[in-house]
């Protein structure tokens, strides 16, 4: 990437970060990972109890880049077609005509994803995957950028319906907002005594240039050592006692590609196992499970990647 070409890359970065970060106050690390998703062509899950932002943070993003944008707010009598959209007879011309369903759109939020029942849910899988909707026989193409960010409760909530394990595969991460700190929590109150911040956001990027950035992340190198080190911690999760079930190679792809766009964020020149350390929680928690006796004794996802993490061999980045 020439030097030129590589400042601009960064200068459309930095601006959707700022623009996103007018909004969402002391949340800069959980930002960065959304974009971060969205510059890897990856889809978003919001997991945190209810007021903490998670909407927000969603139409800011979206706000933020000229794009198509719709709000799907899931439900338990949400049907599949409510989502996807529906073929139509057309008395006039004797036929059928398919009418699009909010999803076609480059930035759907899927808010609180699991109150749907789980028919509902499941018409998601083809469209985040493959990018297309199949009706009635017939196959539509979503548009090249499209970008899910779903947003969900706790499942210890009342009402909610827990994601199947291959729903929660198909999300690149799962990410928590938190409750803010007490400055950082008035620092909120103050942005919003005339209106609301999300008010004043205008798009800075357009959905061709976020395409642009897109093929930039490839071009990230990363080293052999760091590969190794990479799948080392995706295969520890296969072979934990802790856990029933470890994350698949589509984990292993997917942190990969959020070390690449790291590494473009922070304007370094190749991938480090540090980078790799800081994105493994929230690409691999939401894809592992663990078994009930860690449960009983308190051992959840992130205690069980943390113990991988100080297992596994940091490479000495040798060949890089």
């Amino acid at each position: 990437m020439e030097e030129n070409e590589h400042s601009s890359v960064l200068q459309k970065l930095q601006l959707l970060e700022q623009n996103v970060n007018k909004v969402i106050v002391g949340k800069q690390k959980a930002v960065r990972l959304a974009l971060i998703t969205l510059l890897c062509k990856g889809h978003l899950l919001l997991e945190d109890v209810p007021g903490v932002g998670k909407t927000v943070l969603a139409k800011t993003i979206a706000k933020s880049i000229s794009a198509k944008f719709n709000r799907i707010q899931f439900t338990p009598d949400l049907l599949p077609n409510d989502v996807t959209g529906v073929s139509i007879f057309n008395q006039k011309n004797l036929d059928f005509e398919f009418r699009e369903g909010p999803i076609f759109a480059n930035i759907i939020l899927g808010d609180e994803i699991n109150r749907a029942t789980p028919r509902t849910q499941s018409s998601l899988l083809e469209c985040m995957e493959e990018k297309q909707v199949t009706i009635d026989g017939e196959t539509h193409a979503l548009p090249e950028l499209f970008f899910v960010i779903a947003t969900q409760n706790p499942v210890e909530q009342h009402g909610t319906f827990p994601l199947p394990e291959a729903q929660l595969d198909r999300f690149f991460m799962c990410i928590q907002l938190g409750y803010p700190s007490e400055q950082q929590e008035i620092a909120i109150l103050n942005a919003q005594i005339q209106h609301h911040p999300l008010q004043d956001i205008k798009p800075v990027i357009t959905a061709e240039e976020i395409h642009a950035l897109q093929q930039k992340i490839c071009d990230m190198h990363i080293s052999d050592s760091v590969k190794a080190y990479l799948v080392a911690i995706v295969r520890a999760t296969r072979e934990s006692k802790d856990i029933n079930l470890g994350a698949s190679p589509r984990a292993s792809l997917a942190l990969m590609r959020a070390c690449q766009a790291y590494a473009l964020f922070n304007n370094e020149e190749f991938v480090t196992p540090q980078m790799v350390k800081e994105l493994a929680l929230p690409i691999l928690c939401h894809r592992i499970i663990a078994n009930p006796q860690s449960h009983i004794s308190g051992t959840d996802a992130p205690k069980i990647i943390h113990k991988i993490l100080n297992s596994v061999v940091v490479p000495l980045d040798e060949d890089q």
